[in-house]
Order: structure tokens, then C-alpha cells, then sequence
């Protein structure tokens, strides 16, 4: 979440934030539960100072010889108020702290304001869109080649899942193996986290009332699947104190995903491009503030490589405000070109989320042992996904008569192979 103190020093400017995203909030009542507790406080500190002051008079009576009956009462009376006071603080202060929880991010000043996608600004382009004549989708082509099994799947598991079989599976995998040895050599830390989170790590990493939606749930426990490796990393150093010359921090996660998808519609409910589970390779950065746009910038500029490498035409976005999500500050999307589809689609998201999951987790640096600790800024980026770049590689590497040639830096990884063709 963002710093209380925006709430309570400058509200003008979660009022703005919230309409450049188009939203709507009951900030009147955030105003109102902070202020409430506020005022609590105050009364609470003030009963102190009666309780202490009625506490040094018993002293006195009792020095003296002194009736302190009716002081005791006194004493006995405002303990119980205070009591009674920090009991309402707790109540107002939790529910406060869920509803702030809520805000989203607040938006960086170089994105583009606008309601929805229509906005966004396109920065950068690679590659030449490839126009196939009589281009066929992914699901054609895996099909056709016995790469993909749609129809079992959704006989053992329902709609959006999938078995792949044959080459597609070795292709998957070399997407992993390819984009674990190029992060590595970009000083990224290799990590497998835990594929599931208890609520504190997932609330902290998300904000879970508009995830639940999303995650799946495991039920009579503590326990939900995680949609991304982005989650686990970032909760991986829940209430930590770094030091400065530990920053950055640099991961790499590799890990299934799960997700509901449950508001996906239309033509993405069929093949693989979007589905309940998936791989992902997902990089992640702990960083100082004065460092974090720099991280940021660099994030982007790893991603663009891979996909220059595996030779997919693709294009930068600049998000605008009404369409990127509530826990970025900033982000970019890489989209790819899919001739099947004839249009790009989104394979890569890369933001930078300032201190908004570092507050929630209680993540922190310090420059020096004995000063003030502050918040470090998380950023998070897509490296691949690889069944959405399977379809990407399937769309784009087609031939004429149905064949796929495999990408040349991913050859090594599935034998040598070059070209999946039909089977005699």
C-alpha cells in the first residue's frame, strides 16, 4: 500500500491518482476512519496523563495517611476507558488498514493518463510484422502436428487446460532452459520458490480483494496457488532489513502458474494462449529508490533482447493509467506479433511498483547500521511464459505446408532438432 501520511498530509493527491485511473474509492470514509482514530488516540493520551496524575496523588495520600478510595476509583474508572479506547483504536485502525489497503499505487509522472488500453503509447518496435499467406493458428498447427491434445484435457480437467505431447514439450522446456541461461549471465540469482503462499504473503504481494478472483484457493487451509513467481519473490524477504550495499537485489523464477482467468472470454478460451496453468520464468528486483527506474529500464531492455534472440517481431507499450495494474507505478508490456491472430499480444509485463509490496511486507533497507530504514522499491518483469510464446514461436515459425522451424537459439535444447514436420 502507499504511505498513510499521503492520506492524512496531501489527500489531493490520492484524489487525483484515483481519477487518473478511472476509479472510484469511498475516500470520505478513509478520511473519516483515520481521522476517528486520530481523535481516539488523543483522548486515549489524555486519560493517561488523568491516570498518572491520579496515580502520583495516591502516592501522596498514602505518604500523608490519607483517603485514597475514591482516587482508586478514579483510577479504577479511567483504566477501564482507556482500555475500552484502545480496543475502538484496534477496531477502527484494522478496519482503516483494509481499506487502505485498497488504494491502488500512486502513477508515475511519464505515464500516459487515460481510461482504458486506447492510451497506451507505443515506444519501440522489432522485427517485421510476418504476413502469411493463409497463416494458420496456433491450435491448427499444434493439432495437426499431434503437439496438443485439447479434447482429453478437457475431458480430465475442463476447459483452458491442455496436454502437450511430443516435440511441443521439449520445446517448452527449452524455453526454461534458454531463459535460465540468459538471465544468468545478467546477474540474476536463480530461484524455484514454493508454488504456494499462505494469505500474508499473497496479501502483501497483491491486493487480494481484487485477486481472489484470480488465485485458487486451497480449501480448509492457509494456502492458495500461486499465479506467479512474482508473489513468493517478493514475500521471500518478508520483514527483512537490508543493508545498502546489498541493493539490488536480482531473482529469477522459474515456476508453474495457476489462474482462474475466470473473465477471459471469446477466442482466448481455446489452445494455450490463455489457460490455467502455465510456466513462466519471472525476474524480480529489490532496489533503492534513487536506483529503481534505472533497475526498471534495464528489466525492459533484458526482455526485448530474448525476444530478439528467439526472432519474434514485437513491440513496446507504455501503459496509461486506466490500464495498467493497481499495485504499478509504471509499466511496459511487450507485445508479440501473432500471424494467426493478426495482432500483437501481450507476452511481457514489466513494472516497477515502488515501495507500494515493501510496505506490506515490512521490507526495508538502511544506508548505515544505526540510521532510519526505509523502504526498498520492487519491480517485477515477465522473461517468458512459455506456452504463450509457444504459440508465438508456432505462429510465426510456420511454413507452407505445416511445419514449424524451432527457433535457432532454441535447437541445442531439444537435440538439434530444426523443423517439427508432420510424422509419416
Amino acid at each position: 500500500m502507499i504511505d498513510l501520511k499521503i492520506l492524512r498530509e496531501s489527500p489531493e493527491v490520492i484524489s487525483q491518482m484515483l481519477k487518473q485511473r478511472n476509479l472510484s474509492i469511498p475516500f470520505d470514509r478513509l478520511l473519516s476512519l483515520d481521522a476517528e482514530r486520530r481523535s481516539i488516540l488523543t483522548r486515549n493520551q489524555e486519560l493517561k496523563t488523568r491516570k498518572n496524575k491520579a496515580s502520583q496523588k495516591i502516592a501522596d495520600r498514602r505518604k500523608n495517611g490519607g483517603d485514597i478510595s475514591s482516587v482508586l476509583e478514579e483510577v479504577r474508572r479511567v483504566s477501564q476507558e482507556i482500555f475500552e479506547g484502545n480496543e475502538k483504536a484496534r477496531r477502527v485502525e484494522e478496519e482503516l488498514y483494509s481499506e487502505f489497503r485498497n488504494v491502488p499505487n500512486l502513477v508515475h509522472p511519464s505515464v500516459p493518463i487515460g481510461v482504458d488500453s486506447s492510451s497506451n503509447i507505443e515506444l519501440f518496435r522489432s522485427g517485421t510484422p510476418h504476413v502469411i499467406s493463409g497463416a494458420k493458428d496456433h491450435i491448427t498447427l499444434a493439432e495437426n502436428l499431434n503437439l496438443i491434445d485439447l479434447k482429453r484435457a478437457a475431458k480430465v480437467a475442463g476447459s483452458r487446460f491442455y496436454y502437450l505431447t511430443s516435440e511441443l514439450v521439449r520445446l517448452n522446456y527449452a524455453l526454461i532452459l534458454f531463459a535460465l541461461d540468459f538471465i544468468s549471465t545478467k546477474g540474476y540469482v536463480l530461484v524455484q520458490p514454493p508454488y504456494l503462499l499462505n494469505r500474508e504473503a499473497t496479501s502483501g504481494a497483491v491486493i487480494l480483494s481484487d485477486f481472489e478472483d484470480v488465485i485458487y484457493k486451497i480449501e480448509g487451509e492457509d494456502l492458495y496457488l500461486i499465479a506467479t513467481s512474482e508473489h513468493p519473490l517478493a514475500a521471500m524477504h518478508l520483514n527483512e532489513i537490508f543493508g545498502h550495499a546489498e541493493l539490488p537485489k536480482r531473482y529469477a523464477g522459474v515456476s508453474p502458474c495457476f489462474r482462474k482467468e475466470a473473465g477471459a472470454h471469446g477466442r482466448d478460451t481455446k489452445g494455450i494462449f490463455r489457460v490455467h496453468q502455465f510456466e513462466k520464468v519471472e525476474l524480480f528486483v529489490f532496489s533503492t529508490p534513487e536506483d529503481s527506474w534505472t533497475e526498471h529500464e534495464q528489466m525492459l531492455e533484458h526482455a526485448k533482447e530474448f525476444y530478439q534472440i528467439l526472432e519474434i517481431p514485437f513491440r513496446v507499450m507504455l501503459l496509461s493509467s486506466g490500464d495498467m495494474g493497481k499495485v504499478a507505478s509504471k509499466t511496459y508490456d511487450i507485445e508479440g506479433w501473432f500471424p494467426g491472430q493478426r495482432e500483437f499480444r501481450e507476452l511481457v509485463s514489466c513494472s516497477n511498483c515502488t515501495d507500494y509490496q515493501s510496505r506490506n511486507l515490512g521490507i526495508k533497507f538502511r544506508n548505515k547500521p544505526h540510521e532510519d530504514s526505509h523502504f526498498v522499491h520492487t519491480l517485477n518483469s515477465t522473461l517468458v511464459a512459455t506456452e504463450r510464446t509457444l504459440v508465438a514461436i508456432l505462429e510465426n515459425n510456420q511454413l507452407g505446408d505445416g511445419s514449424i522451424v524451432v527457433p535457432r537459439v532454441l535447437q541445442k535444447y531439444v537435440g538439434g532438432l530444426e523443423t517439427i514436420r508432420q510424422k509419416a
